[in-house]
């Protein structure tokens, strides 16, 4: 009688669980209801400006917690939107001069843009999170084809150039977030209107900042791309992981 080969079905659990992520809700949780809260918390729910602000930090917060405890892992969005917001809010409640949201939201995403080039001498690069990513691209079988072309080194000078583009993104958005609060902070802090100003200035900040350093993202994930094609010799579905349903039927056969 013949062995029949049993599937890891971990790996198939592990696979079906990342892609089970819904960008959708984690935008929701984490940026757009804690942007209501902030602005109609007072209107909508009768909350105070304190409560609010506290109602606002609490979704990404549990909601990134539950990400680390159930699913294993950071969720990025989460930790940038629980920090971005603690900041804000603690200006707020501590009434710090308004000047300081300008400087905390520049301050931001200049840190992280740093962190991005920073991160390049340390092992764990920043920029596998945000485009060469396991999750997205198959990265064994790229470094395996890299290996055996002798094109490591040229991928890394690769990864280099897209990792100044996203940084670039992250600059772009220093300087539109520091506009954006000049423009939309106008009452003291600690204010009913403050924190419905602080809420408008969040969801236009993601309407209007978002889609130009998406652009660059895109910009740099396509240049990765086609880079990972010319050293590797994969066509461009080759580089991508293979779909569930591909796994299912190659376990059938």
């Amino acid at each position: 009688m013949r062995h029949l080969k049993i599937p890891n079905m971990k790996k198939d659990q592990n696979i079906t669980t990342t892609k089970q992520e819904n960008p959708l809700i984690n935008l929701l949780v984490n940026i757009v209801i804690p942007a209501i809260l902030m602005m109609k918390g007072n209107k909508w729910f009768g909350l105070s400006a304190e409560l609010s602000l506290i109602c606002a930090l609490s979704l990404p917060l549990f909601y990134g917690l539950y990400d680390l405890i159930i699913k294993r892992k950071y969720n990025f969005l989460s930790i940038l939107g629980f920090v971005s917001i603690l900041l804000t809010g603690g200006i707020g409640l501590l009434k710090f001069p308004k000047e300081w949201i300008a400087i905390k939201e520049a301050a931001v995403p200049f840190i992280i843009g740093i962190a991005v080039l920073v991160s390049l001498k340390t092992r764990y690069p920043l920029i596998r999170t945000f485009i060469y990513s396991n999750n997205i691209i198959d990265t064994q079988k790229v470094d395996n084809h890299l290996k055996e072309r002798g094109n490591t080194n040229a991928f890394n000078k690769l990864l280099v150039r897209c990792t100044w583009l996203v940084a670039f993104s992250f600059l772009l958005s220093t300087i539109l977030n520091f506009i954006l609060a000049k423009v939309f902070i106008k009452s003291e802090t600690g204010t009913q209107a403050f924190t419905e100003e602080l809420g408008k200035m969040t969801a236009f900040s993601h309407l209007m900042i978002a889609l130009p350093c998406t652009i660059i993202l895109m910009i740099a994930l396509w240049q990765l791309l086609k880079g990972i094609q010319k050293l590797t010799g994969l066509q461009l579905e080759d580089i991508f992981h293979h779909n569930l349903s591909d796994k299912k039927t190659q376990t059938q056969k």
